[in-house]
């Protein structure tokens, strides 16, 4: 009996040992009319035993570039798509960048931050102080949903202040509008702790008046 562990280890596992021999078979073969037609089979079997890829933009590039780390980067044929080079395949991907809104500026969202750069870009006048305070008030009930509470708008001011790096003019606001979203639920809670309140003190009532009545009898 022969072991898993005896065979040619996989180049892709997740492809299992049959594309594998498949792959070597069609390296074998002696024209490149037969290897490219046995390419185009296995490209297509590939599909069918990972159909998962086909959610992936580019899938058929992808199984290409498969196909050809299956062959250990040895296969003369024409291929649909162009065989990536060793270098390219070993190539580390680029460092992401941490996102600018971080700890107490994060549910501002990038929208805020795209806004700020659309007001800085504007020359000064009646459009970039308008952009400005818009920018202010969204500010203020993104604080105000997020945290659940109310913030003054001093606060909101030293926070524009920070992401706009000091280059927005925020002296022409006299004061920003209050939140309606946050306003609208504080008086929502309120009446539906009041309504519970009411509720309470009328089952304590006929509570009450049932023992009562039942001491009278």
């Amino acid at each position: 009996m022969e072991y898993n562990t005896q065979k040619t280890q996989l180049n892709m596992p997740e492809y299992g040992r049959i594309i594998q021999e498949l792959v070597e078979r069609c390296k074998k073969l002696s024209t490149k009319e037969e290897r490219n037609e046995m390419a185009m089979a296995i490209i297509d079997f590939m599909g069918q035993r990972n159909p998962q890829l086909r959610d992936e933009d580019n899938y058929k590039h992808k199984l290409w570039d498969h196909l050809y780390i299956l062959s250990n980067h040895d296969l003369d044929i024409d291929p649909t798509y162009p065989f990536p080079t060793k270098e390219e395949l070993a190539e580390k991907p680029k460092k992401m960048d941490y996102p600018k809104l971080q700890g107490d500026f994060k549910f501002y969202g990038k929208s805020i931050l795209q806004l700020i750069e659309k007001a800085i870009e504007l020359e000064p006048g009646d459009e970039k102080e308008a952009l400005i305070e818009v920018i202010a008030n969204n500010m203020k009930k993104s604080y105000n949903v997020y945290n659940k509470e109310h913030v003054t708008d001093d606060v909101i001011f030293r926070h524009l202040k920070t992401l706009s790096e000091n280059r927005l003019d925020l002296t022409n606001i006299e004061s920003l509008e209050k939140s309606k979203i946050y306003y609208a639920t504080a008086n929502r809670n309120n009446a539906n702790r009041n309504l519970n309140q009411n509720r309470n003190q009328t089952n304590k009532k006929r509570f009450n008046n049932n023992n009562n009545n039942q001491n009278r009898r």
